[in-house]
């Protein structure tokens, strides 16, 4: 009881850390809970309604067909074709309907309408209705449209997924994907391992200029940068006998694209390694590499983890750099270019989009979760040294 009562007893900087915590995490899951409502709604009801009303169901514009004269029946002076609307879906019910595109709810369920030439119509919420007219319907009548607003309840399915995991080449896609992202995470981590070493802690003329040069290539845009680096590649493949879209290519760009960042956040925290280790270190003889094998490496294992998180995010969820030099086909193509296809042209279909977004977020979050206690130390490295 006493630990509880000195919970609550906290300062107002603390409250407030724990408010701004807790409110990025509310922002977070909002989004994320309608995602993976989304993917078990059915298709029809995300087009009409919101995620919010998942489990109060909804409201859709149906257009539907009377019955055909064929089917009329004399009721003394007037002719009457009778059926239902609704008929073989169970739990639905009419709200309103109209016989007009531009009021589909011009009319409440059981009301009767006046649809002019002297003919009436009734709808009940049931589906049930009466059509009738003062006189004969005419054998070449069309069956006459007619519009309804029908309530549906909440339905959820796992269809979404099905369709996403059965999906034409998707396993191969899968399989695509961890053949780039795992070495496209560890290639640019062990060359920048060394290179932020060597910035921190070997004396060479130029350091303090490539230090301002790794800086600034982070700003520079990747989508600047794409084409002149694959013409490039493109020409050295030409002359080296080699095809143009393979793995190492690709693995090649991911680590340029990859390597500023990496050198300087492992910059931040080698650099802040206590100095009296590296000094004995070298007064016993170790060589340099030594030292960063031996001492170095094992200590900055929260950066390379932060670092690495990164990357393999950006790495599994990239599309642009995979289509430009990996290519898509169905050999290469990664997930991403898979459900990007299952799409379709017009990119509407939400109920894949949702669905893919969950499949596509499945290993990352293990990533995540497996390196997330080193994420912060990582990331705070640099920022307070001792004296």
């Amino acid at each position: 009881m006493t630990a509880i009562g000195s919970y609550f007893k906290i300062g107002p900087a603390r409250l407030f850390v724990h408010a701004a915590v807790l409110l990025i995490v509310v922002i977070w899951l909002i989004p994320t809970l309608g995602i993976f409502v989304s993917a078990l709604r059915d298709k029809d009801q995300i087009v009409v309604s919101g995620w919010w009303t998942a489990f109060v169901g909804s409201t859709q514009t149906v257009a539907v067909r009377l019955g055909t004269p064929d089917q009329q029946q004399q009721e003394g002076a007037a002719y009457v074709i009778a059926g239902n609307v609704l008929e073989g879906q169970t739990g639905r019910a009419v709200k309103a309907f109209g016989n007009r595109v531009q009021q589909p709810a011009a009319f409440k369920a059981g009301e009767t309408a006046d649809l002019g030439d002297g003919e009436t119509l009734q709808i009940n919420s049931d589906g049930s209705y009466r059509y009738v007219k003062n006189a004969a319907f005419s054998p070449d009548q069309r069956p006459r449209r007619i519009y309804a607003s029908v309530s549906a309840p909440p339905e959820f399915t796992m269809q979404n997924y099905n369709t996403v995991l059965t999906g034409e080449g998707i396993g191969q896609s899968f399989i695509n994907s961890l053949t780039v992202t795992i070495p496209a995470t560890i290639i640019p981590i062990l060359i920048a391992a060394f290179a932020a070493y060597a910035l921190s802690w070997m004396e060479f003329p130029g350091r303090a200029l490539l230090i301002a040069l790794v800086v600034g290539l982070i700003v520079v845009p990747l989508q600047m940068s794409l084409i002149p680096l694959l013409r490039l590649y493109n020409e050295i493949g030409n002359l080296l006998g080699q095809p143009s879209k393979t793995y190492p290519g690709i693995w090649l760009a991911h680590t340029a694209f990859g390597m500023p960042l990496a050198i300087y956040l492992l910059r931040a925290y080698i650099a802040g390694l206590p100095k009296e280790i590296i000094e004995s270190a070298r007064v016993d003889g170790a060589s340099d590499f030594e030292i960063f094998v031996r001492i170095v490496l094992p200590l900055s294992f929260p950066a390379l983890a932060s670092f690495a998180i990164f990357q393999f995010l950006w790495v599994w969820n990239d599309l642009l750099v995979a289509m430009v030099f990996l290519g898509t086909d169905k050999d290469h193509i990664v997930l991403t270019g898979s459900l990007n296809a299952l799409l379709g042209s017009r990119g509407g279909n939400w109920e894949i989009l949702t669905a893919s977004a969950f499949v596509t977020i499945i290993v990352p979050l293990l990533v995540f979760f497996g390196l997330q206690r080193y994420l912060v130390r990582g990331l705070l490295a640099g920022s307070v040294k001792g004296g």
